[in-house]
């Protein structure tokens, strides 16, 4: 999983898994989930970052099953 965050346009780029993109479609005027050849999610686009989520104070945490 990668997160990038394009100050310059305040957009926000999630990859959940490195593979080739075949669908790109619109959730909503501002999102935009990309598909892979079966369907599955693998990225998503949001534009107004800052405005959509809480991008300044961003944290990760993984939880042991």
């Amino acid at each position: 999983m990668k997160i990038t965050y394009f100050q310059d346009t305040d957009t926000l780029y999630i990859q959940f898994r490195s593979v080739e993109i075949s669908e790109s479609r619109d959730l909503d005027e501002d999102t935009v989930i990309d598909l892979d050849a079966n369907g599955q999610i693998c990225a998503m686009t949001m534009e107004h970052a800052k405005v959509r989520t809480d991008i300044p104070h961003f944290s990760f945490e993984e939880v042991a099953a």
